[in-house]
């Protein structure tokens, strides 16, 4: 085969940057493949990093801004459990990611598969991000 065109999905990861950052699974070559808690602290410092930015760029433009504060104050719960958070976390980093499935430069179109990743999340975490949503917000 070419060298030139024979490369491993790693390289291409490596070439997006911030895309890597929706590695979950094992691509990393760890011998366990499941995720701990160890690897979604690490996403969740890539979120605390990120997700100011990203709102600050987008909430205007967006109408689930306050879905995504409720999940990041979720994710900032002391009392809720990692493997709950690797969840909320995954939905977060592909909103930040600028790389998705629709362009977020794309006009009307842009941040329709963010919102449908985050209604995803919201329809399943359901009556448990009540409590994180500012009050008065969702009655």
């Amino acid at each position: 085969m070419n060298k030139d065109i024979d490369y491993l999905e790693d390289d291409i990861l490596e070439d997006f940057g911030e895309l890597k950052e929706l590695d979950f699974g094992n691509r990393k070559g760890n011998t366990d493949s499941k995720i701990n808690e160890d690897e979604v602290q690490k996403k969740i410092e890539y979120v605390d990093e990120n997700i100011w930015g990203k709102l600050e760029k987008s909430g205007k433009r967006i109408s689930f801004a306050k879905d995504i504060l409720a999940l990041y104050s979720y994710l900032k719960d002391p009392l809720v459990k990692w493997y709950r958070k690797a969840i909320v976390v995954a939905a977060l980093v592909y909103f930040i990611v600028p790389i998705d499935t629709i362009p977020d430069l794309t006009p009307f179109f842009g941040y329709l598969d963010d919102l449908g990743v985050i209604t995803a999340l919201l329809k399943y975490l359901g009556s448990e991000l009540i409590q994180y949503y500012p009050e008065g917000y969702r009655t």
